[in-house]
């Protein structure tokens, strides 16, 4: 079974045309990096992936199902581009709500917080408030949450946005832990580097369409970085 698949997807919002006929899979197991400019319909595909929206033509299979089935999204840990953290409410008890929404329960809940909250850096940040935490520490309590439950499939937005260096390779060794664990990972964000080094494949959209697709060894020259072959694409 895939992770997911884009079956000639084509998405408009009134006149504008966001998707173009997107045909894009994911085998299990893998990470697939999701590139493309300002624009290019990325966070589209997201919001289809997440059952928030529908596709205008064409299919979108998450885990098997329908995105809009609650059993498909109950396999999916996700991690906003901007995440909107709850007022007056600690690290802790945020943690366990979205454990809960992951299925969660219990000792079996109560374990996986705090081990996901030491594993992410915040052990000893659990009473603090979660939206007094500086932008670095907050993208770690979203990370934390996306990791609960064990989910069979991450998405990943900007996942590095606000980190250091360190939570930035930190970010990519949870990433390459949990695929280590089966999970599929599906990566959209802006720094080609953290691609290079955490992407079996990636998909360059540009203006709502598929520009390039394949392995990392299929999408760069000789000679070229990823961000050679981003910009060899877009221009193409």
């Amino acid at each position: 079974m895939l992770a997911f698949e884009f079956d000639e997807v084509t998405k408009r919002y009134g006149q504008r045309l966001a998707l173009a006929r997107v045909r894009l899979q994911a085998s299990r197991g893998i990470c697939l990096g999701l590139l493309g400019p300002n624009g290019a319909g990325k966070t589209t595909a997201l919001r289809l992936l997440l059952g928030f929206a529908s596709p205008s033509q064409g299919s979108v299979r998450l885990l098997g199902s329908d995105p809009r089935q609650a059993r498909a999204r109950a396999g999916v840990g996700y991690l906003p581009e901007r995440l909107v953290l709850p007022r007056r409410m600690s690290v802790r008890r945020f943690a366990h709500l979205h454990g809960r929404l992951a299925g969660l329960s219990g000792r079996d809940l109560a374990s996986q917080v705090e081990a996901v909250l030491e594993r992410c850096g915040l052990g000893d940040r659990a009473r603090e408030r979660v939206d007094a935490l500086s932008k670095g520490l907050a993208q770690r309590a979203g990370f934390a949450q996306a990791l609960l439950g064990n989910p069979s499939l991450l998405l990943l937005d900007e996942p590095t946005s606000g980190l250091d260096p360190l939570g930035v390779r930190e970010a990519r060794d949870w990433i390459l832990e949990a695929r280590r664990h089966g999970a599929s990972v599906l990566v959209s964000s802006h720094r080609l580097s953290e691609m290079e080094r955490t992407c079996d494949e990636v998909v360059i959209l540009n203006e709502g369409r598929v520009a390039a697709a394949g392995t990392l060894d299929e999408i760069v020259r000789p000679g070229e970085d990823l961000e050679d072959a981003f910009v060899r694409a877009v221009r193409a």
